[in-house]
């Protein structure tokens, strides 16, 4: 008899939209999918959680972006959300510290708040382009999701949190993820937006055929998202050219 493969890994980041955009639509087809696959965050690491990767002999499997690459990226989400009907406001990340958001979630998860708290942070980051590393920011999203604020912003001074981060980041070493979003099934892997119908078909086939299509809405104008994307990448926002990004 064939064994079935382990429950399903999804490596994700409040930094990327096509995670969100994924997350999204995968939520759509499986309404249960916080409790049917593993999550995994992923993120650019501070100094103190890349010292402890490297000591466990653990690296990022990712290709730093070109200049070229950013400006396609914020014209591609551009079309996306708006074939998606989503609207969207553009945050811009500046010295961003990634810790604060990815280990806050990982201290909700503890607390049995994992799937109220990640729809706060999306919905500050991508529906009302707010600084999702900024604490006050952090601890509003952390009051809506009936969390205590103190506890998710202490998340980057907790030893155990902090060390679950970095269990987090080796395991997307250890599974050769190098973008994100990102699925792995057994042997199978898919990454970005575009391969979660063929994840889907493959994992959970009654449900593949659920995800709604994409609707073309010309006249959507996603509130606050650049036309100028030129604009963004000159300022040094959205993208500095490192790692827990968008592929």
């Amino acid at each position: 008899m064939t064994r079935a493969p382990a429950r399903p890994r999804l490596f994700f980041s409040f930094r990327s939209p096509y995670s969100w955009l994924t997350i999204r639509r995968l939520r759509a087809a499986v309404p249960t999918a916080f409790a049917e696959l593993d999550w995994f965050p992923y993120w650019d690491p501070d100094v103190q959680t890349g010292e402890a990767l490297a000591a466990r002999g653990a690296e990022f499997h990712y290709v730093q972006m070109s200049r070229a690459k950013h400006l396609y990226l914020l014209m591609d989400t551009k079309r996306l959300v708006q074939h998606e009907g989503v609207p969207m406001a553009w945050p811009i990340d500046i010295d961003p510290h990634w810790e604060v958001p990815h280990l806050g979630w990982l201290a909700a998860r503890r607390a049995g708040r994992a799937e109220l708290f990640y729809d706060e942070v999306v919905a500050a980051r991508w529906e009302r382009g707010e600084n999702i590393c900024d604490p006050e920011v952090v601890a509003g999203c952390a009051e809506r999701a009936g969390l205590d604020p103190a506890v998710i912003l202490g998340a980057v001074d907790d030893p155990q949190l902090r060390a679950e981060g970095v269990d987090c980041l080796e395991r997307a070493y250890l599974d050769d993820v190098f973008g994100i979003p990102y699925l792995k099934w057994g042997r199978h892997r898919f990454w970005g937006l575009d391969r979660l119908d063929g994840f889907l078909e493959l994992w959970r086939p009654d449900a593949a055929a659920t995800v709604p299509a994409t609707v073309a809405v010309p006249a959507l104008a996603p509130v606050g998202l650049p036309d100028r994307a030129e604009a963004i990448v000159a300022a040094g926002g959205y993208d500095t050219d490192t790692t827990g990004g968008c592929g």
